[in-house]
């Protein structure tokens, strides 16, 4: 058996998140971006895609015990939650999590996830995905055609998906498309 490195075990974390876990696939870039289907939010009162109309949306879509969740696309959100704080004050911009579990239904539960979003900060509003009973998949994760986590979706302000990847992806990169989007 090979000796498993800490760099090879990052580069196999790595490899297995940027994988697709859905037979789904992501919205073409252009498409509506649909309504999601929060069974309950977390921290703030419910809120709706609809009316953020005129706004840059930000989805992060997560699970507690992904890794790259935790690593990447958490800390991302919660430092441009930071970065764009007066866009989104002047309602020129949202960020929404939305908990997508697949996988591991009894241990990602709603106890641990409102412990999480308190522990880690959350301003912007945390949704938990809602599930149908006959489905392991959750419903927004469906809607949206999303793959694992993390993905994210960054939707212009006509409702449109400007872009959506599961993994990783250049953080200036889509810091500055978000930008390009509310100066449209």
């Amino acid at each position: 058996m090979p000796n498993l490195t800490r760099r090879s075990a990052l580069a196999g974390i790595a490899a297995a998140a940027a994988l697709p876990v859905t037979p789904l696939r992501a919205l073409p870039v252009g498409a509506p971006a649909p309504e999601w289907d929060i069974a309950e939010w977390i921290n703030s009162p419910p809120v709706r895609l609809q009316d953020m109309r005129g706004q840059v949306v930000v989805i992060d879509f997560f699970q507690l015990w992904c890794p790259a969740c935790k690593s990447f696309s958490i800390p991302t959100t919660l430092q441009w939650e930071k970065d764009f704080a007066q866009d989104i004050a002047e309602d020129r911009m949202k960020i929404v999590s939305i908990h997508t579990v697949f996988e591991g239904h009894e241990h990602q539960n709603i106890r641990r996830l409102r412990k999480f979003v308190q522990e880690k900060g959350f301003g912007h509003p945390v949704g938990n995905d809602r599930h149908d009973i006959d489905d392991h998949l959750p419903n927004t994760m469906i809607l949206y055609g999303t793959r694992g986590t993390p993905e994210v979706a960054i939707i212009d302000k006509e409702g449109r998906i400007a872009y959506q990847r599961i993994g990783f992806f250049d953080v200036e990169e889509k810091t500055q498309m978000i930008r390009d989007l509310m100066a449209a």
